[in-house]
């Protein structure tokens, strides 16, 4: 599987690769992606296979332009005032499809809503736009492992099961987009992320209900309780280390660790947290510890989203 550098000739390659119906990974602002023509049930069923996902898991649709991305759902007032103002971003919302949607249902594993997303990344817009179609684009990461956020992360996971890695350096937030339900009549925070529910009830005068679902068969990406997982046992709000675990640490004042050591944020900034968080974890992963200690970090703001992705982290494997 190569791994190119994000050039001009090297993405006009990658959209010809799409347009193929091959698999491409290229970065966007939350993580790298694994996309995959979105109207190519064939193309998106090599999405599932190289990421050993269950079928029943649907995918998030990334359009180049907010315009595309409207012919292919059902935008209400709410949906509609969100998609003007966190689109192009980490913001991704699921609505209604439309009657002649050409999205294939393996993409929203047959359900009658889609997932969508207008990525704020240059690479990945120029991409979708030369690929000339909506591009289904799940964490380039295998299903249940930690997401990748640098191109080295996706090689070390896919081997050759991928055409092409488009690297474009580490991405900016390192951690996935805010999923939002807004079908209903009420908004539903089922996944949160880079866009906060402060910033979304700012905006639109209502608090986003936070919802996980049923994550035997989740609405969205991002739903399964065990995710995001490393092999060794992930020990949450710890206050000490214990004998034979790793440290993933959060803030200035640590405890002991005579194991490997990794500060999220020494001077406790969320927004770098989680910039760093799956590639600690990955680092984590590599060495051979017991179990991995992680600190207490703050549930506001982006600690929601750190939060949330190392509940799944810790969550007992089926």
């Amino acid at each position: 599987m190569p791994v190119i550098p994000a050039s001009a000739e090297n993405i006009a390659r990658a959209a010809l690769v799409l347009r193929e119906g091959g698999l491409v990974a290229f970065p966007t602002e939350t993580v790298y992606g694994l996309g995959a023509d979105a109207t190519n049930g064939m193309a998106v069923a090599h999405i599932f296979e190289a990421k050993g996902r269950p079928h029943f898991n649907p995918l998030i649709v990334h359009t180049a332009e907010i315009e595309d991305a409207l012919r292919l759902g059902l935008f209400g007032a709410a949906a509609t005032q969100l998609a003007a103002a966190f689109w192009p971003g980490p913001l991704t919302l699921i609505v209604q499809k439309a009657a002649d949607s050409p999205i294939a249902d393996l993409t929203t594993a047959g359900l009658a809503t889609v997932a969508l997303r207008v990525p704020f990344h240059s690479v990945a817009r120029d991409i979708i736009r030369q690929a000339g179609r909506p591009i289904a684009a799940p964490s380039a990461n295998r299903s249940g492992h930690v997401s990748a956020s640098t191109a080295a992360h996706v090689a070390a996971d896919f081997g050759d099961r991928v055409g092409l890695v488009i690297d474009g350096g580490p991405t900016e937030h390192g951690i996935e987009s805010t999923v939002l339900d807004v079908t209903g009549t009420e908004p539903l925070l089922l996944r949160p992320g880079a866009v906060t529910a402060e910033e979304i009830a700012a905006l639109i005068g209502v608090q986003p209900r936070a919802h996980a679902g049923d994550s035997d068969r989740p609405v969205s990406p991002g739903q399964l309780a065990s995710h995001y997982a490393p092999r060794a046992a992930v020990r949450l709000e710890a206050r000490d280390v214990r004998s034979g675990e790793a440290l993933l640490a959060f803030g200035a004042t640590i405890p002991a660790c005579d194991g490997l050591c990794l500060n999220l944020s020494s001077s406790g900034d969320l927004r770098e947290a989680a910039a760093n968080l799956f590639a600690a974890l990955r680092e984590l992963d590599r060495v051979d510890a017991l179990g991995i200690a992680v600190m207490p970090i703050p549930n506001t703001g982006l600690g929601v989203a750190i939060n949330d992705r190392l509940r799944r982290a810790a969550a007992p494997r089926s």
